[in-house]
């Protein structure tokens, strides 16, 4: 028997989605996607694949991707904590996603299981529009998982001048860093010593899934956040994060998760269906939809 979601039986011919990941019942994902393609005039299934509801870890992947495809979906995304081990099961990947080791979409297309990655895109975009002129001396990345390989080589390609990483795992940060270094040059990345470098920092990104409705708190921590930084999220449920309210009250600017969030879904639909979506339309859709369920205030 199939571990995936029974369709929601939309008639007619209907573009088949869904997001593989662990505790994702909150994700925006479906509704930015479905509600697209209705405006686009197109049908489209989208389901949630949620690991934990499942009862299994990312060692299940090969099973949900085999059954997405006997059942025609036209993709999948991919997330926490399956955007490095989904490599091993493709095909192929552009250029990008083996180069940042993570994909977070699989267009699942005549036979062949094709990874990208838009997460990186996706933070990118947010960040020209949101932070346009943050400094970008030095910054601070908490995280080195598969979304943050990505929005470490965005802020790289934004003009950050030396990205300093901290993880849990520290030779995952180490690893990050290197990796970043021989693509950027020597010295633009390294091993973040978390006390000392936030200090003298321009900027702070929690890449990790500390702050999120599952998993509340902070990833740091807040004695070591000053006024001199700019904050930002890739965090969005709920909108606003401890790590952003702490922010705020000591006068940071700050970047919630939902630009990276809609952008990234975005890039994605166009991969899956070979239309480009409306981009604006989708992100104000996004932030009613919030506004609505009261999430930031959660």
């Amino acid at each position: 028997m199939s571990a995936l979601p029974a369709p929601h039986g939309s008639p007619g011919p209907t573009i088949r989605l869904g997001l593989i990941g662990a505790g994702i019942q909150a994700s925006r994902t479906p509704a930015l996607h479905m509600d697209e393609a209705a405006a686009l005039g197109l049908r489209c299934d989208y389901r949630l694949i949620d690991l934990d509801r499942l009862g299994v870890g990312a060692e299940a992947l090969p099973r949900l991707i085999a059954e997405a495809e006997a059942e025609n979906y036209a993709g999948l995304n991919i997330t926490y904590p399956c955007k490095q081990a989904v490599l091993a099961l493709l095909d192929d990947a552009s250029d990008e996603a083996n180069a940042l080791g993570a994909v977070n979409t699989v267009v699942l297309r005549g036979g062949q299981r094709i990874g990208h990655n838009t997460d990186c895109s996706g933070f990118a975009e947010s960040f020209r529009r949101f932070l346009p002129d943050a400094p970008r001396r030095c910054v601070v990345q908490l995280g080195a998982g598969g979304a943050g390989s990505a929005v470490a080589e965005a802020l790289l390609r934004e003009g950050v001048a030396q990205l300093l990483i901290h993880d849990t795992d520290t030779a995952r940060a180490a690893s990050l860093a290197e990796a970043l270094c021989r693509r950027h040059g020597a010295g633009r990345a390294r091993v973040a010593e978390l006390g000392r470098d936030v200090a003298a920092a321009d900027g702070l990104v929690n890449c990790t899934p500390v702050g999120m409705a599952k998993l509340p708190g902070l990833p740091l921590a807040e004695s070591l956040l000053h006024a001199g930084l700019w904050v930002a999220e890739i965090v969005y449920f709920p909108l606003e994060t401890a790590l952003l309210a702490a922010a705020r009250r000591l006068g940071c600017r700050t970047l919630d998760g939902g630009g990276m969030a809609v952008f990234q879904a975005a890039h994605a639909f166009e991969l899956f269906t070979g239309v480009r979506p409306d981009a604006e339309r989708m992100l104000a859709g996004f932030r009613a939809a919030l506004a609505r369920a009261d999430y930031g205030a959660r």
